[in-house]
């Protein structure tokens, strides 16, 4: 999974991984941190972008999933992104465990 999740870092079109109620004008992203790590049966997702689209997380982790278990090789993730079609992806990932963590500005817009 996280040899498949290495190549959706960088900017790309991340229309497969866009809800259809997506209100962003466009569905261009830079992910800068795509981790995929184990602990026992836990699977954490570590993901860190400038902004994300409507359930792009949650569809990448529902993906994701299909390449842990097999049903997808590794290199399909690149070919989903590719298509620009979400009809491509794997299923929405449950919203049950997906917590925000944090939030970091480079200036505090707050000051």
């Amino acid at each position: 999974m996280h040899e498949a999740a290495r190549t959706l870092l960088g900017r790309h079109d991340f229309s497969s991984f866009r809800a259809a109620s997506c209100q962003a004008s466009s569905p261009v992203r830079t992910l800068d941190c795509l981790n995929v790590t184990r602990d026992g049966m836990l699977i954490y997702l570590d993901v860190e972008a400038r902004s994300f689209l409507h359930h792009q997380v949650r569809n990448l982790a529902g993906s994701l999933q299909l390449v842990g278990s097999g049903q997808w090789p590794i290199d399909k993730l690149r070919t989903v992104l590719d298509a620009c079609d979400r009809r491509k992806a794997g299923p929405t990932a449950p919203p049950e465990g997906l917590c925000l963590v944090g939030v970091g500005y480079l200036q505090d817009p707050f000051a």
